[in-house]
């Protein structure tokens, strides 16, 4: 029992290291590309957002040391990812974009706080409606992951390429969570909602990928097809040059 505990904090230390960092590369690669382009900003807020809804379930249901830290991490970054497509993509002013930041993560920190006081005193006093509201705190967090990834693929879509996305994000995005899932299977009893969500991360993020390898390719053939047809267009005007007026004789 002993050494199940200590493997399931091992995984989920990993999983939060991988998770707290994640994000980092992705803020690196707009703040140095001075650009969000590609990148959707409902994305990074209803990712933002989710972690709230985890950190809160997280907590209640005492998951571990780790995976309760991850959230919090996790949410904090998705936010200044955020904030930057409001200020690289919305052109909104830096100021304005800072107050949002603090703004945004005070106001997740006391939802938090209040939430997981009200849950514990509702589990204490009435059970059954206790649990119900522990349950909607992960099915929200679920839901929110899910539906995070949507405004990207739509992007994807607009673009007919992966975009603004950081594929470094992504990889260690997936590996937090495939950790995450390995922590929770050494738990006493396994958590099925917390294994959906980090499920639910494995799988779009892989989609996101998987849509990377199979696009970005024959966009960048595309365009350099284009690129080609414009040198030659080049080429055969600057061969052919027309008749300018001053060169005609008066009569």
């Amino acid at each position: 029992m002993k050494e199940q505990k200590t493997a399931e904090n091992v995984l989920g230390t990993i999983g939060t290291i991988l998770w707290c960092g994640q994000l980092i590369p992705q803020a690196w690669k707009t703040w140095r590309e001075h650009s969000a382009e590609g990148l959707s900003a409902s994305f990074m807020l209803l990712w933002a957002l989710a972690s709230i809804f985890l950190g809160v379930y997280n907590i209640v249901q005492d998951i571990n040391i780790p995976l309760i830290v991850q959230p919090q991490a996790f949410g904090f970054l998705a936010v200044i990812c955020w904030t930057q497509c409001l200020y690289y993509q919305s052109k909104k002013p830096f100021i304005l974009c800072l107050i949002i930041l603090l703004v945004f993560s005070l106001g997740a920190t006391g939802f938090e706080v209040g939430m997981t006081f009200a849950l514990r005193h509702a589990l204490k006093v009435h059970p059954e409606s206790g649990n119900r509201g522990v349950q909607f705190f992960g099915i929200m967090s679920s839901v929110l992951v899910s539906l995070g990834l949507v405004p990207q693929y739509i992007e994807i879509w607009k673009l007919k390429q992966v975009k603004g996305v950081s594929y470094a994000f992504m990889a260690i995005d997936i590996s937090g969570a495939v950790f995450s899932v390995l922590s929770l299977a050494f738990k006493a009893k396994w958590d099925v909602l917390a294994s959906v969500v980090y499920s639910l991360v494995i799988l779009l993020d892989g989609l996101v990928l998987i849509a990377a390898c199979i696009l970005n390719p024959r966009a960048r053939r595309i365009q350099r097809q284009e690129k080609a047809r414009l040198d030659a267009e080049k080429a055969e005007a600057a061969s052919h040059p027309s008749p300018s007026s001053g060169s005609l004789n008066p009569a």
